[in-house]
């Protein structure tokens, strides 16, 4: 058998060899699958001393087990990695692409929500931003709204929503004209803890002076009562 790296050694130490497959291909799928995972798939993810194997292997390098509906999992990066991963990310994404993704946050899964259509705790949505809205509320040059979209499609963040128009109009269409998109399957990867953040930035960017944006404000500038939790549970 090939020689195990070190970090997952302890995690399927006490394991069976099929056990220890059944873990291995459980970590290598949550990492690099495009979209979340149901437990039917993957022995490792439906008994619970597996899924805790898969947790210890993740740990080590920084990442964690995320539940994204019933039965669903994927993984991402542990809320303390992600704190110190952040600015850096933000810095990575360039302004227009912020302002297209957030655009998109908002049109597809604020609004929605405030409306009652998706749930609450989630930023996976089936309500699409048209390109048009886009091109629209921006007021960037179409050229770069189109490349915005393009690297957030890349990344994962932003992905088409599926077009429902007969085959014979999409046709007769260019490709941006009907084009439609979502929040990509990479906010999936977001813990509760991430995902409630995202949600604040969001509070800030669109509505910087009301009393929520104030009250979020006020509660990030006294020290958190609350121990980081470096430990997968």
């Amino acid at each position: 058998m090939t020689e195990m790296h070190p970090a997952f050694t302890a995690a399927v130490a006490d394991l069976s060899e099929r056990h220890r497959d059944e873990v291995m291909a459980a970590y290598a799928a949550l990492e690099h699958s495009w979209q979340p995972l149901h437990e039917s798939q993957l022995l490792a993810l439906r008994d619970a001393t597996l899924r805790r194997a898969v947790q210890q292997m993740l740990h080590p390098l920084g990442r964690t087990l995320v539940k994204v509906g019933p039965h669903t999992w994927t993984s991402g990066y542990r809320d303390d990695i992600a704190r110190e991963l952040s600015e850096e990310v933000l810095e990575a994404l360039p302004l227009v692409d912020r302002a297209v993704f957030v655009l998109i946050l908002i049109h597809s899964v604020a609004i929605p929500r405030s409306q009652g259509l998706i749930e609450l705790d989630t930023w996976i949505s089936s309500v699409p931003t048209t390109g048009e809205e886009l091109n629209r509320y921006s007021r960037l040059p179409r050229t770069a709204v189109r490349a915005a979209l393009a690297r957030l499609r890349a990344s994962g963040l932003v992905q088409f929503a599926p077009d429902r128009r007969p085959a014979q109009s999409r046709s007769s269409s260019s490709s941006n004209a009907g084009a439609s998109y979502l929040p990509g399957p990479q906010l999936a990867r977001l813990t509760p803890a991430a995902r409630r953040r995202l949600q604040e930035e969001l509070i800030l960017a669109a509505g910087a002076d009301t009393p929520l944006a104030a009250a979020i404000r006020a509660r990030r500038a006294r020290p958190s009562e609350e121990p980081a939790r470096l430990t997968a549970e």
